[in-house]
């Protein structure tokens, strides 16, 4: 066997090391195993070697996203991603390419490659394809069976239509059979289930290490019983795999599955290794811990007074490399060792001529010197060597970067997409994420970080929309508290094929009070709304009591709008001054902003600019999940109004909110001629004195401060500018407080979650509102972990973060849980210091606490819900929730946004109590949030919470019982019909015509998707909700084009369903409360017993020639209708002719 070449290689620093690796890929004319330090490393590495080789292949093997001996399984995105990667590897690659991966990813054996070789499936259309073979393989690769394909791993059939979503980058397919051939195939968006593209081949590798057939499932049972004896009834893992079952965690004993494991480099015997400076190290650290958490783990199962569910860990070397193994895995390789630094020379060390690029920090801390001025210095000097290249994060600050180095006098720059295009010489801008420039023969590159500091910025991945998370918890189900419109609330028990007429109709069933109940015909599902509340008192059928609950709502609903419109109206009508950003100064301010601002960002930016220069008060409410950059927002504005010599206020709920928005402002406003303030309860009197009279006097341009702002003492000289931060936690009087303070200046209203109110007032077009729905950084930075609560874990969560420096928060959901979490700290994790704080203690102590905290004093907080409100900490990057199923949905979001907010990976860990069972409710909000690992869901999550929560009053002070009487969504769809009722000028007359009914029609035909055609529930409940929606042809067109699509032909019973639709739709326009239809003709009523034109009546009946007359308020129309179709197109036409006169009244 050939000589292990080990090489190290000096002035290799991150950036260069990227040219060195395609100069090794040349001069050995095959691939290159790069191992980076960590995920980090990885993308750095990636983006460089993108910039410097486009057309270079690069593949990347990702590490699991787990810690070793955890509960849970990596992210199936993850696993997927190797599964391809191993797959393509085995399967033919090109000659040269690189593999990225990390030294995590490279120590875990993986499984050999036999078993790969024998995993793939393919089908090809025309040819037959052995569906009961294909179903198998499915289950065996570790797909999961879902009703819709959203997400990497799932596969749904339906009859002859088959969803499979593999792992990589291509998205799902659709395989369409006919008999045993394979018709079509096609490839589909997950969100809206259309097709987007035709294929003629599939091939499917498996999405999962673990490979559950036969053989697996026994070698599993044979090895697990010989490592731990045989298994008690009380091993859930064993009990899953024995059954054929997938179970969380159950990568972490690979081994035992699988005959035998090889590593990465078994797949590639004669590449070249190239290692990341301090890669040994981290290896050997990495060994040492997967042994401390096996000896901890094995120690723990010793002990008989366990509260945890059972785990007995795999031994480490069934899974890791040690020393030993690793030395085995490299041997005879050429192996590179980078170095940032320079070597002392010697045998097998070279030089490679990098070093590490100037860092500005030094000028950054002066403020007398120019930053720029001391850059183009620096560029000047280097010029002479050969090309400097700038590197900036992102298209904008690459821009903004080209007209600063212009005003300071650098003429000419040339934009470039990668090296390829640098001259000889020049100064060239390309837009690459480097951490840090550096400094090689004949090239300079200079990273924007160096001269600006911390940029926190990761390039954006494709984000699923989170619509389709959010449809999916919104569908009923059965046992939910509903609301329809004539009948009041009553509860959904599922739904139910009637024969009526001699025909099947699907109807949704309701129980009402005293067990009457009611069956709503599926084409009428608009009439309910949900009640969105989990218990509330049943309505009884026919009874008055809800007509007159929903006729005194009403009246004070009308009252209500009329209010907020004129709030609105008044607003309008004033005047405010025009504010405008100043020009030299506004570039040099917005290059200090250390992200790349998100297009939703921009747009909020644009929206309040526009808003500051229109001359009229701006009332603009931006949403924005945690940390999405709403204070940017805020601090331009703040910069706009100041710079034009208005003052502004800024007002937060609690004084450390106000520090550290304070800290923020003051730092973005450092060197520029503007006084920033603080007031609150930490400032010292003296100060206070001053701050209120530099308020009145003008020598303060800025106040930040808790509600001590509006207090009766202090005045302003001349305010232009309110920013009102988290508004959820301010109380109404203080809020009425804020609306007095001038209702000429300008408002900007910035919060999370926004509270019902304020989301409806935004919704019902009274005040502005801008979203800012994408995350910044790449938000992965928070990884959600939902299991049981583990001792191990949970002491291994927050040590782990102790000792990388950082700090915890641990949340419970009641003040009472907090001696026994306190209890559990103190015996199982002693190592660390924790500080207490909950709702109920004085506001001066609770404030310390929180500040000594924020501070760094203490490790871990131990903390009810107060957390969620607003604390940053960058410092913070680990979350433990107890008993996580007692949370709302948006408590959960909002407190898991508390950490993961500067550029260390950050964990949440949302535990249940051990073997107990979760509600429905409980395990849906969990299940979601889960799933909104990558989103920006704060807002979307306000809606749905709405669902749960119900609104509050939109004027302040009455507080609002009426959600409590009609449900949420009744109540909204009353209040924006009254607001535009209003706004149209049509005051009192229309007040009994509520414009919430439906027509009923029934033909005698089948109106129903059936469950042959769409057997999920779920998914059918979804269809018909969506359709209630549609009225016009095209819309249902569409709709129909969409189940073709996704469900095969369409079935005679959904093209009489569709007609239905188009038909009531009719019916609605002409005011026909109900027709009913029949071999003979038709008898027809309207709403309220009222034609909106009795001319037009009359004429009608005249055009039937004897054929129509009119009786008990019943117009009944004679034909002859032989077939179901006739009696369809009769019905239409009839409908149609109506609705032509009632629109000529």
């Amino acid at each position: 066997m050939a000589e292990t070449q080990f090489i190290t290689v000096g002035g290799a620093p991150e950036g260069y090391d990227a040219r060195l690796i395609l100069k090794e890929i040349e001069s050995s004319n095959g691939p290159v195993i790069h191992i980076a330090r960590d995920d980090k490393r990885l993308a750095a590495m990636q983006a460089a070697l993108a910039f410097f080789a486009p057309t270079m292949p690069v593949i990347d093997f990702p590490a699991w996203d787990c810690l070793p001996y955890d509960r849970v399984s990596p992210h199936s995105d993850i696993s997927a991603l190797r599964m391809a990667t191993l797959a393509g590897l085995v399967h033919g690659m090109p000659p040269k390419f690189v593999l990225l991966t990390t030294i995590n990813a490279v120590t875990q054996k993986v499984p050999a490659r036999g078993v790969l070789k024998d995993a793939a499936f393919k089908a090809q259309v025309g040819k037959r394809i052995n569906e009961a073979a294909l179903r198998e393989f499915l289950v065996r690769m570790g797909f999961t069976m879902a009703p819709t394909v959203v997400e990497p791993g799932d596969y749904a059939i339906r009859g002859g239509i088959i969803d499979i979503f593999p792992p990589g980058e291509g998205g799902p397919v659709r395989l369409d059979l006919f008999g045993d051939v394979l018709d079509g195939a096609r490839r589909f968006d997950p969100e809206t289930q259309r097709t987007t593209e035709k294929l003629d081949v599939v091939e499917l590798a498996p999405v999962s290490e673990v490979i559950l057939d036969e053989p697996s499932i026994t070698r599993f049972r044979q090895n697990y019983r010989i490592e731990f004896g045989a298994a008690g009834t009380d091993d859930p893992l064993y009990e899953a795999v024995s059954a054929g079952r997938k179970h969380a965690g159950m990568e972490h004993w690979l081994g035992f599955f699988h005959d035998r494991l090889e590593t990465l480099f078994d797949y590639l015997p004669k590449a070249t290794v190239t290692l990341d400076d301090q890669v040994t190290p981290t290896r050997i650290a990495r060994w040492a811990s997967v042994a401390d958490q096996y000896d901890t783990r094995m120690f723990a199962l010793k002990q008989k007074s366990r509260v945890d569910s059972v785990y007995k860990p795999a031994p480490p070397a069934s899974l890791y490399l040690d020393e030993a193994g690793w030395d085995a895995a490299i041997a005879g390789r050429r192996v590179m060792q980078f170095g940032a630094l320079k070597q002392a020379s010697g045998p097998n060390v070279i030089d490679a001529g990098g070093r590490i690029g100037r860092d500005f920090a030094p000028e950054r801390q002066q403020e007398q010197i120019n930053l720029f001025g001391a850059l183009v210095q620096h560029i000047r000097s280097r010029e002479a060597d050969g090309p400097v290249v700038i590197a900036s994060y992102s298209e904008g600050a690459r821009e903004r970067l080209s007209g600063l180095l212009e005003d300071e006098g650098i003429g000419e720059t040339i934009e470039i997409t990668d090296f390829s295009r640098v001259g000889k010489r020049g100064v060239h801008l390309a837009v690459w994420p480097l951490e840090d420039g550096f400094e090689a023969p004949g090239l300079t590159v200079i990273s924007e970080q160096d001269v600006l500091g911390d940029r926190l910025i990761r390039q954006t991945k494709k984000k699923r929309r989170a619509e389709n998370f959010l449809t999916e918890a919104q569908g009923l189900t059965p046992g939910d508290l509903v609301v329809h419109v004539d009948h009041g609330v009553g509860r959904y028990l599922g739904l139910e094929v009637i024969t009526a007429l001699g025909a099947a109709h699907e109807c949704l069933a309701l129980e009402y009070a005293e067990n009457a109940k009611l069956f709503l015909p599926v084409e009428n599902i608009e009439l309910l709304s949900r009640f969105g509340h989990e218990e509330g008192l049943l309505d009884k059928l026919g009874g008055g009591a809800w007509q007159a609950k929903k006729a005194r709502l009403k009246e004070r609903i009308r009252q209500m709008a009329e209010k907020l419109i004129r709030v609105a109206a008044e607003r309008a009508l004033r005047k405010a001054p025009e504010l405008s950003p100043p020009d030299g100064m506004w570039d040099q301010f917005l290059a200090r902003f250390p992200y790349a601002e998100t297009d939703d960002q921009l747009q909020a930016i644009e929206d309040v600019l526009n808003d500051l220069d229109s001359g009229q008060p701006m009332d603009r409410l931006v949403c924005g999940d945690v940390g999405f950059g709403k204070t940017e927002v805020a601090i331009r504005a703040a910069f706009v109004a100041a710079m034009s010599g208005m003052q502004v206020a800024i007002i937060a709920p609690t004084t450390l909110l106000a520090r550290q928005h304070y800290k923020n402002f003051a730092e973005r406003f450092r060197g520029f001629p503007i006084q920033v303030m603080p007031l609150s309860r930490f400032v010292s009197a003296r100060d206070a004195a001053l701050t209120r009279e530099g308020l009145t006097n003008g020598r303060v341009d800025i106040v930040i401060g808790t509600h001590a702002l509006l207090a009766k003492g202090i005045k302003f000289k001349n305010l232009g500018l309110l920013i009102i931060d988290e508004e959820q936690h301010f109380g109404v009087q203080h809020k009425e407080r804020l609306k007095q303070l001038r209702s000429d200046v300008h408002v900007l209203t910035l919060t999370a979650t926004p509270i019902p109110r304020t989301l409806q007032m935004a919704l019902s077009g009274v005040r502005e509102l801008s979203i800012i729905g994408t995350p910044p950084i790449d938000r992965l930075a928070i990884r959600t972990y939902v299991s049981e609560f583990d001792t191990i874990t949970i002491r291994e969560a927050l040590l782990r973060e102790h000792y990388r420096g950082g700090q915890s928060f641990f949340v419970v959901p009641r003040i009472a849980d907090l001696p026994e979490m306190e209890d559990w700290l103190k015996r199982e994790v002693p190592e660390v210091s924790y500080v207490v704080a909950h709702g109920q203690m004085a506001a001066g102590e609770l404030d310390d606490r929180m500040n000594a905290f924020y501070d760094g004093k203490f490790d871990v907080l131990l903390a009810t819900t107060i957390v969620e409100s607003g604390l940053d900490i960058p410092t913070a990057n680990t979350m433990v929730v107890h008993r996580a199923d007692m949370f709302g949905l948006a408590q959960l979001y909002q407190i898991r946004g508390r950490v993961g907010r500067s550029k260390t990976r950050a964990y949440a860990y949302l535990t249940t109590k051990p073997r107990a069972k979760l509600t429905p409710q409980a395990e849906k909000r969990l299940r979601v949030l889960g799933s909104l690992d990558t989103l920006g869901a704060g807002f979307t999550l306000a809606s749905q919470d709405l669902d749960i929560r119900g609104a509050g009053n939109l004027l302040g002070e009455e507080q609002s019982g009426h959600v409590r009487e009609v449900g949420y969504e009744l109540y909204q769809q009353m209040l924006e019909d009254e607001i535009a009722r209003i706004r149209a000028g049509k005051g009192e007359g229309l007040i009994d015509d509520d414009g919430h009914w439906a027509p009923q029609i029934n033909l005698g035909v089948p109106v129903l998707i059936p469950e042959t055609y769409v057997p999920d529930l779920d998914v059918r409940l979804g269809l018909y909700r969506r359709l209630a929606d549609l009225t016009t042809k095209v819309e249902l067109e569409g709709f129909a084009a969409e189940l073709i699509d996704r469900f095969g032909k369409l079935p005679k019973e959904v093209n009489t369903l569709m007609l239905i639709v188009r038909i009531k739709a009719m019916c609605k326009r002409a005011g026909i409360s109900q027709l009913d239809g029949g071999p003979k003709g038709a008898t027809i009523r309207f709403h309220n017993d009222k034609f909106a034109s009795p001319k037009g009546l009359v004429e009608f009946i005249g055009d039937q020639r004897e054929m129509a007359k009119d009786k008990d308020n019943k117009i009944i129309v004679r034909r002859d209708w032989k077939s179901e179709a006739d009696r369809i197109k009769g019905a239409f036409s009839i409908a149609r002719d109506l609705a032509e006169k009632a629109k000529g009244a």
